[in-house]
């Protein structure tokens, strides 16, 4: 499937964000097409995490960030939800000794109320029929596995219109990468528009519309999922051997 729209759903202008002396990026620039997959990627400690961070108001950031025609510069992080999007955060960062409805009931209590999140939570329980059969275990007792489908299913709990995926795959058995990146399809094909953040940058380009590529906060490539799995630079640092 391919975006609905060739105008860009998410803007980025000259993004930069510092934590006090230290500048985790720099002057990026970027767009995300609607119903779009879009890739970030770049080895640890190149910006990637601290630009989704000042995608959702967590992280102090300076540049135009605008986001379906509207400004999120200055929006707390509750707005920047409210508006439509949701950040899965690296390592699932699930609440462990809450159960899994626990967990899923406070990804949507803040938007919704009465059966309205009780539709949302059997929505989510219908996508991910494991986490039915665990709802009533404590999250930390799960796989990494589940957790992960657990993470993703707290961030969709909030509707969202632009889903944020930091590492899902990252410390996932072989099986369960598979599933990751069949659910990160199914959902851009329901119309949500996804920005990724993955280290399997061989399996990411396969199925993002356009990637970047970020060095020390900079933006070093960017171009189609296919003309980076193409590139020299991808090819030797991330798909060598």
């Amino acid at each position: 499937m391919t975006p609905t729209s060739s105008a860009p759903f998410l803007t980025v202008t000259d993004l930069s964000v510092r934590y006090g002396a230290v500048e985790a990026v720099h002057g990026l620039s970027l767009e995300v097409e609607r119903g779009s997959i879009t890739v970030l990627l770049g080895a640890n400690g190149a910006g990637k995490s601290s630009t989704l961070a000042a995608l959702t108001g967590i992280a102090p950031a300076k540049g135009g960030l605008q986001f379906d025609g509207l400004s999120l510069t200055g929006m707390m992080p509750e707005e920047i939800v409210r508006h439509g999007i949701a950040l899965c955060p690296e390592g699932r960062r699930v609440f462990p000794s809450l159960s899994v409805a626990d967990n899923l009931h406070l990804g949507g209590a803040a938007h919704v109320k009465g059966d309205a999140l009780a539709a949302r939570i059997e929505a989510e329980l219908d996508r991910f029929p494991i986490l039915r059969e665990r709802f009533h275990q404590r999250a930390g007792l799960l796989s990494g596995g589940e957790q992960q489908m657990l993470a993703i299913a707290r961030a969709l709990m909030s509707a969202p219109r632009l889903l944020l995926l930091d590492e899902p795959s990252l410390g996932l058995a072989p099986k369960v990468v598979d599933q990751v990146f069949d659910l990160v399809l199914s959902l851009r094909d329901q119309g949500i528009t996804i920005l990724l953040v993955e280290q399997n940058a061989e399996r990411a380009l396969d199925i993002a519309n356009r990637g970047y590529v970020l060095q020390s906060g900079r933006l070093v490539l960017s171009g189609s999922g296919a003309e980076l799995a193409g590139s020299d630079l991808i090819r030797q640092a991330y798909l060598a051997g």
